[in-house]
């Protein structure tokens, strides 16, 4: 498995391309917001001649879907995210205006569902979709044991852990999110948080002061 990592948006949201050997792709949360930033996702996928063949969203707050509904009109690709998200969608120009941040767009529909556990294949790689709520409803984290690794979203940080101010979120449900379905992850593995560096569950374990 092959991850390019790609910081996009005022928010410095951290967008992942998925790929292996048989060059098929998925985009986790595809954050690209400028025409620049969509044509360096773009430019990767076309040079590295990958076929995309998932979109795929950890949670629907807009700095990690702006670019959805470019890969959309792109590649025909819907993108899939939890349902108890989809209310995140609506009104995104206006939300993402009261951050400081201007799209001229709303949002892409979602088009599939990812549910807790349902195993999300594209060539040869398979990820595991964990239901993790508490920084949003329908937050999802992506894991993959062979490759150990996992995709958190904004769940989980280095040496932090995700807001929970924001429509929908829960601390109490965050920290359980946390310390029930990822905590218990072997401690090598390689954590690819939403923004910021990577990190691993064994250093979250021992150094997060939070859990």
């Amino acid at each position: 498995m092959t991850v390019k990592t790609f910081t996009f948006n005022p928010i410095q949201e951290n967008t992942f391309l998925v790929y292996d050997e048989t060059n098929e792709a998925a985009v986790i949360d595809a954050g690209c917001l400028t025409d620049t930033e969509k044509r360096t996702l773009k430019d990767y996928i076309d040079d590295h001649k990958l076929t995309l063949k998932r979109v795929l969203n950890t949670h629907l707050h807009f700095d990690h879907q702006f670019g959805n509904k470019f890969l959309y009109n792109t590649y025909g690709i819907k993108p899939e995210a939890g349902k108890e998200d989809e209310f995140l969608l609506e009104n995104v120009m206006a939300k993402t205006l009261s951050f400081g941040v201007k799209t001229a767009e709303e949002a892409q529909p979602i088009g599939e569902y990812i549910v807790d556990n349902q195993e999300l294949k594209f060539g040869n790689t398979t990820l595991l979709a964990l239901h993790v709520p508490g920084h949003s409803p329908g937050s999802m984290a992506f894991y993959s044991e062979k490759e150990g690794v996992l995709f958190a979203g904004d769940v989980l940080f280095r040496g932090s852990i995700g807001r929970t101010d924001l429509q929908g979120g829960d601390y109490a449900t965050l920290i359980n999110s946390i310390t029930k379905k990822l905590l218990p992850l072997p401690d090598s593995t390689v954590v690819y948080s939403g923004h910021g560096p990577n990190t691993s569950i064994g250093f979250e374990r021992k150094n997060n002061p939070f859990l």
